[in-house]
């Protein structure tokens, strides 16, 4: 039962939005497809950042021409090893064949192995929606902003693991 404790006390500090990006370089690569969605994507992002401690300086933004070149950027980003953590926008919408679905398992997996490979987080805020509209509701409308979701994600992750290295 004590190690079950643990682990959920762990979860917890993984969904803490109060962590802190006082020390964190962080790369935010934003798709330039959909780009009013990924604006407003990188705009949320950017925000979670500052209002947790974050340097402006300590933040750069780089745009990229679609979400499928996400996965290389991130792998050079974190091979140049510049940067604490990085957070990939895009968004994929729907079309009339599973390509949608190809794509994103493709870039959802290279981000991970690009993750596991470097010991850093790559948060993954890549809208995967069946409609324009579902979009632009999780890029700052109705349902929220997962910019600012994936930020989060990012600055609790190498908060953990910075922890764990210091113990």
């Amino acid at each position: 039962m004590r190690g079950l404790a643990y682990h959920t006390q762990s979860m917890h500090k993984v969904t803490n939005q109060s962590a802190s990006a006082k020390d964190l370089k962080i790369a935010i690569l934003v798709s330039t497809y959909h780009n009013e969605i990924t604006n407003n994507l990188a705009q949320g992002a950017i925000s979670a950042f500052l209002d947790a401690d974050g340097e402006e300086r300590n933040c750069t933004t780089i745009e990229v021409s679609g979400s499928w070149e996400l996965v290389i950027i991130a792998k050079n980003i974190a091979q140049l090893g510049n940067v604490d953590a990085i957070v990939a926008l895009g968004c994929i919408i729907t079309g009339e064949t599973s390509h949608d679905k190809i794509i994103g398992h493709a870039i959802a997996n290279g981000l991970m192995q690009t993750a596991l490979e470097w010991g850093h987080p790559i948060s993954m805020g890549i809208l995967t929606c069946q409609t324009v509209e579902q979009a632009k509701a999780r890029a700052g409308g109705n349902c929220g902003n997962k910019g600012i979701e994936a930020m989060h994600a990012a600055i609790n992750a190498e908060e953990i693991i910075r922890e764990q290295h210091a113990q």
